[in-house]
């Protein structure tokens, strides 16, 4: 099942590929710089959702993944 957050992420994505798009073509900065900034809103709204996906789809294997990660990190900072 596709979440919310990865349908409005992939649409604010390509929304910023088109508004950099045009901001290079009319020599904008301005809208050029905002066009990348709403890609990588969408990308992270987008990865947040397929990560909800995967915890919904596989919440065992996610929490052995989430505790692998906090025990690494944590000798890291030891």
């Amino acid at each position: 099942m596709v979440d919310s957050n990865t349908i409005s992420g992939t649409a604010r994505d390509m929304a910023g590929r088109v508004q950099e798009s045009v901001g290079e073509a009319i020599g904008d900065q301005r809208t050029r710089v905002h066009g990348l900034a709403n890609q990588g809103y969408g990308r992270a709204n987008r990865a947040a959702g397929q990560a909800g996906s995967m915890i919904r789809e596989q919440p065992i294997a996610m929490t052995l993944v989430a505790l692998v990660i906090g025990y690494v990190l944590g000798r890291i900072s030891s």
